[in-house]
């Protein structure tokens, strides 16, 4: 079995929820420590947290049990920066990085596990609401690419042409009131 990490990128501010989502509770687990736990689960290694904006609060709520957590000082720039933190920090053995990020209640365990069994030479996203993005699968191959990334885009424009697979539900992303309150609603 190839070796697999997983990047999860936690270091945005949660303007829009007005508060850390990272730190919110779905299920009885914050959502950041959710995230960990799949990760782990689906056997990634490392689990690697990249945190930015109120990082010392989040270490201090989450558990984030047996992750390496990382710094991104220029969060404010957007994802790319913390995609470059993240897979900048993967050592030369890593085969592929799952990127993934923790406000996605309709993550499972399974859907992971099915992106983890891909073999094919490129990236797999996953596809919801008509568009590609994360969780997706990235070899070692796209880490040069993800490494240059800039932006508040992420790897999304990588993921365009990319192989998909589908996730129910996973336009839900918890980044308003609303949307949280919609996700306890349905994902308890």
């Amino acid at each position: 079995m190839k070796r697999t990490a997983a990047v999860i990128l936690a270091a945005g501010a949660s303007t829009r929820l007005g508060k850390p989502k990272q730190m919110e509770l779905l299920g009885g687990e914050t959502l950041l420590d959710r995230a960990v736990r799949l990760a782990t689960e689906i056997g990634c290694d490392p689990v690697v947290v990249v945190l930015g904006a109120s990082a010392d609060a989040i270490q201090a709520q989450c558990a984030l049990r047996g992750a390496q957590v990382l710094f991104n000082g220029e969060w404010a720039e957007g994802m790319g920066s913390s995609v470059r933190v993240g897979v900048g920090a993967l050592e030369e053995e890593i085969e592929a990085a799952v990127l993934m990020v923790c406000d996605q209640p309709a993550v499972t365990h399974s859907h992971l596990t099915q992106l983890l069994s891909w073999d094919g030479s490129g990236p797999l996203a996953s596809r919801y609401a008509g568009r590609q993005g994360v969780p997706a699968l990235f070899p070692k191959s796209s880490f040069g690419m993800l490494r240059a990334l800039v932006g508040d885009a992420g790897a999304r424009t990588l993921l365009k042409t990319a192989q998909a697979l589908d996730l129910p539900d996973g336009e839900l992303d918890i980044d308003t009131p609303r949307m949280l309150a919609e996700a306890r609603a349905r994902y308890r």
